[in-house]
Order: C-alpha cells, then structure tokens, then sequence
C-alpha cells in the first residue's frame, strides 16, 4: 500500500478544517439558543425546525428588561455573589499558590493530592454540611453564603495552576530584591506579584465564572427570591401551564453574555496564564 505523504501547506489546511468542524460542533448549542431567542413560540414548535428565524421577535428579551421578572435585580445579585467569591479566592490562593511554589516541604505532594481530590467532590456531598454550617453562623440568606461555597470550588483550582505558574518565574528576581534589602513578603509584593499579572487575571477571571455559573448553592443557601442570582431565576419562565422556551433562551443568552465578554477581553491573558508553567512539575 502506497504511503499518502503530506507537505506542511496540506496538513495545516487539514488541521484548520479539523478545527473550524470541531467549532462548528461546539458552537452550534450557543447558536441554536440564541436564533429560538429570537423566534415566535409558534416557530420553535414547528414540526421542521428554521436555523434562520422566519419572523425575528424581540419580545423576549423586553420582557427581561422591562418585564415582571426582569433580569436586572439578578444580574446585580450574580455580580455581587462572583465579586466576593473571586476576591475571596485571589486573596487566599495566590499567597498559598506562592508559597508552595517557592518553599517545597515534604506535605507539598500531599497538599496538591487533597486540592485535586477536593475538585473531584460533587457538590451534593457538601451541601448539608455546608447549610448547617452558615445556620450557626447566620449567614443563611445572605450573599455570603454562595460566595463563600463558590469560593471552596475556585481556591484549589487557582492555587493548583497559579503554583506552576509560580515556578515558571525566575527565581533569581526574588533574590536580587532581597539583595537590594526587601524581605521575602516584600519580594512577593513588589516584584512576583506585578509580573505575575498574566497568571493574576487569568486567576480572577477563572474564580469570577465558577460564582457566576453556580446553581445549587444559590437555590440551597438563598431562599429569597429577590436575592437569587441569574441561574436561579430561569425558573420563573417554568410553570404548571408550560414552559416559555422563547424567554428562557433570551434569558439563557443575556446570562452567556458576560462569561463570552470575559473570554473575548481576556484571551490573551487566559491562554499566557494557563499555558506558563506547563512544562513545570
């Protein structure tokens, strides 16, 4: 059997088509929520389904701008609930992340064992123990309380891939700041931490959607419906009658909006801070 050889030229355009199918496939759930966004009910319920919208409606989205249960007040609560989990986060990894980098001790292997095991826990597991937690401390109700949960989830995630990044920064900055009388705290502050910003933001941004996606401590911790969060509000377009699918892909596209926003702004620091480091143990 004759051997196909391919010149460079040939294998990037098979790799390109590999790569626009695979964003095809990825992208088209994004692209069908967005267009039944936009179509009539009676459209969405047709027997042969449109990719492009016969008749374009933005009654949906006026109706979470405007509406009764408008999406304003729970965009507030999730920027406030993502907020306080990212700072949360960023203040609590970045110092541990730091220090597993650059002071290794016998537990270190065992410590980055328990941050990946406790990625693995399924948040049902914690809810009880959680609830029970935050009623003695009566934060029930509160914005604290899925801040704080949603904080359980990012810490070990930014303190695992900060710690690489961490080791991929030369070492010999550090000593050149305590050279020049700069304590290893004041090393990190004035010289790690500034040129660290890729690995930073790409931290933050990371802590920011794990608060902003969260569902089950939200509805678990926060009964108030006035308080809940965008992810919890969905369930207003669900009721005994029916379920409103046209608002609840308006709602669902106002809710991707931010995390998409996130990702086009941030690219470039979120590709450098999971990329530095890779080759580091």
């Amino acid at each position: 059997m004759k051997k196909i050889v391919l010149k460079e030229k040939e294998k990037n355009h098979i790799l390109c088509l590999i790569a626009i199918v695979v964003g095809v496939i990825f992208l088209f759930p994004l692209y069908w929520i967005v267009i039944s966004s936009l179509k009539t009910d009676v459209e969405i319920f047709a027997l042969t389904p449109t990719f492009i919208p016969h008749n374009i409606t933005f009654s949906a989205y006026t109706e979470q701008l405007i509406g009764p249960n408008n999406i304003l007040n729970s965009f507030s609560n999730s920027l406030l609930i993502a907020t306080i989990s990212m700072v949360l986060s960023i203040l609590l990894a970045v110092p541990a992340a730091y220090g597993l980098a650059r002071f290794p001790m016998r537990t270190t292997k065992i410590f980055i064992m328990l941050f990946l095991v406790t990625q693995m826990l399924p948040v049902t597991l914690i809810l009880t123990p959680m609830f029970l937690i935050y009623k003695n401390l009566g934060i029930l109700d509160t914005y604290l309380a899925p801040a704080l949960s949603d904080a359980t989830i990012s810490i070990p995630f930014v303190i695992l891939i900060l710690r690489t990044y961490f080791l991929s920064l030369p070492k010999e900055l550090e000593d050149s700041a305590k050279i020049d009388g700069c304590n290893t705290f004041m090393a990190f502050i004035k010289i790690m931490l500034p040129i660290s910003y890729p690995g930073l933001i790409m931290a933050a941004a990371f802590s920011f959607l794990f608060a902003w996606g969260d569902l089950a401590y939200a509805l678990t911790f926060i009964s108030t419906p006035e308080a809940r969060p965008m992810t919890a509000g969905i369930y207003n377009f669900m009721g005994k009658y029916g379920t409103q699918w046209n608002k609840i892909m308006a709602y669902g596209t106002l809710l991707a909006l931010p995390v998409v926003a996130i990702f086009v702004v941030l690219q470039k620091y979120i590709v450098a801070g999971l990329t530095n480091g890779a080759v580091k143990e």
